[in-house]
């Protein structure tokens, strides 16, 4: 760009969008795709327009719109035969042939397009041989083997299996050969071959491992990664399970649950081990497992089947499943989130308020008073959801306290919601909860709190200069309320800006903030940093991001986020990559967020009571439920929508308030006493 080299400059915007594609970023890539075509057609590069198009169907295959993908597809044949590339044409055949065999899922005419699809593999893969294309030859013999076994030969799919990944293991290509093993483990599970199938998974998910460890520390990337290949870590539980290995099918699953977070939290708590891994010895998971003496259950979901393991301290493993018969977990959650008033935004009246605001909604009925027996109402929208999550397990489960690992779509479920009588946390994975409650006593902070309360967004505004979102007067009371138990001082308004609220949060023991918060990522609105006044303040001025967060050492016992949305994130293999979990990353140990947004003054009196439960040494999980059945049973907010958004996540902790005498400095001063004297195991 700076020489003014225009057909270099395109082809680095294709090189771009190579990498962000190999990391799963599929949006991030159309952006320089369509960069890059834009270039070459300026430029009259026809070859760099051809191959733009064939990234540009790359790209819209990976999401799934195999249409689009099928006609970028045959622009870029089209090109690459008019300008003789015959290592273009052959690749272009080749994904022509992806094109047909994934439409093969959708359409009447199945057999038709596999039949498509196994010609444009065989004209990719004779003009692979033809130009030396090593790399090719292998990938179109394995989309050979993949439709060979769509159609039911098996045996010719094998033996092209067997020819790919010789092909990967010669030009060294790890994912390649990473593929090589899944497609081999898939077809001798098709073939019946029970007990060969788990082997090249586990081989498959070796070389994706591999892999990945080379992007080191680099979050996003690993996530991203990790996320397109989530099919060989599915097909090895799922195969063990067919097989009847219930307790290996859970060491699996674990071992490939929230991996990079579980990368990081070693790195916070300086534990010497390798990168995590979804081959490594189950005597890992089964140490975590020991360490579990709260009931726990774990969910993987594949497809419409859930897959549930139970798990309790010394009373080994039990294993149940339930299909979803209607719609997805998908369907499910949002359907159940639409009915109870927490899908359906009432807009304000006025116009620039937008996301950033505490928006409210309507709806809601009763619901459930135990797991054993549910008194309903006629219309309660929460029967599905209890269906499929707690209905199946009902039977095993004792006490009055549960964990629950989610999966999928159910990671943003209302499991507090399911009943009142037991209280319920989540974790990300149990490897990250044994991380967190078995850090050294001394990383947590014992002292002192941060409060923020209705940061000042008035120099924040649209296009028209208009607001983009009110000030929060409960949230303003909110903190007030904290302040009056812990005689700490809250940053509000203009003073709550984004670089002193990072300053401050990293030595306390309690952080609680009350703003707006945007319903993507849950990131919290902050007031603009002072440095910025003269200037229209930008994202980076005012809000607070996961990545913020992920860049500060925090030894916080317990962060509060009375904000919107501040349980939503992304939904991938990872889990909800979102505000809560950089949270976690940064060192947190219990997190309470909020699913979805809720009035102003049902938060202010939810915040009330649970602080009044936490101040008397009640237990987080336990203050939180006593606050859900204050609001329960309250006239105004007895409606679901009001008091089940929130979740805790991590670990559970109790504080001590009050002013007592502290040693410091070998010497004895009043000061405010906070810590958690117990770990409630």
């Amino acid at each position: 760009m700076e020489v003014g080299d225009r057909a270099g400059e395109g082809k680095a915007n294709g090189n771009l969008v190579i990498a962000y594609r190999s990391l799963g970023n599929f949006k991030r890539a159309i952006e320089y795709y369509e960069q890059h075509l834009s270039i070459a057609m300026e430029v009259g590069d026809r070859a760099g327009e051809g191959k733009a198009y064939g990234n540009l169907g790359n790209a819209y295959f990976s999401l799934g719109n195999f249409k689009q993908a099928l006609e970028y597809y045959e622009r870029d044949l089209s090109i690459a035969m008019e300008v003789g590339d015959r290592a273009g044409e052959g690749k272009a055949n080749g994904n022509l042939g992806n094109a047909y065999l994934s439409l093969g899922n959708f359409k009447p005419a199945i057999e038709y397009n596999i039949l498509r699809a196994i010609e444009y593999y065989e004209q990719h893969l004779s003009i692979a041989k033809e130009v030396g294309d090593r790399t090719g030859e292998g990938k179109a013999i394995g989309n050979l083997a993949i439709a060979y076994d769509r159609m039911g030969e098996l045996e010719n799919a094998l033996l092209l299996c067997e020819q790919q990944l010789t092909i990967c293991k010669e030009t060294e290509d790890p994912v390649g050969q990473g593929t090589g093993c899944y497609n081999l483990g898939l077809v001798h599970e098709n073939l019946g071959a029970l007990c060969k199938g788990p082997s090249f998974y586990r081989l498959s998910i070796k070389h994706f491992d591999e892999t990945r460890r080379l992007l080191h520390s680099e979050d996003a990337w690993k996530i991203s990664f990790r996320d397109t290949n989530q099919f060989a870590y599915t097909a090895l539980w799922r195969a063990l399970l067919k097989n009847g290995e219930v307790d290996d099918a859970l060491f699996a699953a674990e071992q490939g649950r929230a991996q990079a977070l579980t990368d990081i939290l070693k790195v916070q708590f300086g534990v010497d081990e390798e990168p995590s891994s979804a081959v490594a010895t189950t005597e890992t998971i089964c140490a975590v497992m020991k360490y579990l003496l709260l009931q726990t259950v774990f969910i993987a979901l594949e497809g419409n089947t859930i897959s549930f393991w139970l798990l309790r301290g010394g009373s080994g493993i039990n294993f149940r499943q339930k299909e979803i018969k209607h719609g997805s977990a998908a369907s499910l959650i949002e359907t159940t989130l639409k009915q109870i008033g927490a899908g359906t935004v009432v807009r304000c009246e006025n116009r620039t308020l937008n996301k950033l605001r505490r928006h409210l909604f309507c709806g809601g009925e009763a619901l459930s008073e135990t797991f054993q027996s549910l008194t309903l109402s006629d219309n309660n929208s929460l029967q599905p959801l209890f269906d499929v999550l707690i209905s199946p397990i009902a039977d095993l489960l004792q006490g009055d306290e549960l964990i629950f690992v989610p999966d999928g779509p159910f990671c943003l479920a209302p499991f507090s919601a399911l009943s009142d009588s037991v209280r319920i946390r989540t974790v990300p994975s149990l490897t990250a909860l044994k991380l967190i409650t078995s850090a050294p006593d001394n990383f947590y902070s014992n002292s002192e709190a941060l409060l923020v309360g209705d940061p000042c967004l008035k120099e924040v505004t649209d296009e028209n200069g208009d607001p983009i979102s009110e000030q929060l007067p409960c949230a303003i009371q909110e903190v007030e309320m904290i302040e009056e138990l812990l005689q700490t001082t809250p940053l509000t308004g203009r003073n709550a800006t984004k670089a002193e609220v990072l300053k401050r949060m990293k030595s306390v023991a309690l952080i609680h903030i009350a703003a707006h918060g945007d319903s993507k990522f849950g990131e919290i609105a902050l007031a603009p940093n002072p440095e910025r006044a003269s200037h229209i303040p930008e994202k980076e001025d005012f809000m607070l991001t996961t990545s913020d967060v992920r860049a500060v050492g925090l030894r916080a016992r317990l962060v509060v986020l009375s904000s919107c949305h501040s349980g939503r994130g992304e939904i991938n293999s990872e889990g909800v990559v979102g505000i809560a979990r950089a949270f976690l990353c940064a060192g947190v140990r219990s997190v309470l967020v909020s699913l979805w947004a809720i009035d102003d003054e049902a938060t202010l009196l939810f915040m009330k009571k649970f602080y009044q439960h936490l101040a008397d040494r009640k237990i987080a999980s336990l203050a939180l439920q006593y606050a859900m059945k204050s609001l329960r049973e309250t006239e105004k907010y007895s409606a679901v929508k009001d008091w089940a958004p929130f979740v805790l996540i991590g670990d559970d902790v109790t504080f001590e308030f009050g002013h007592h005498e502290l040693e410091k400095n070998g010497r004895t001063e009043d000061g405010l006493g906070w810590f958690a004297p117990y770990r409630v195991d």
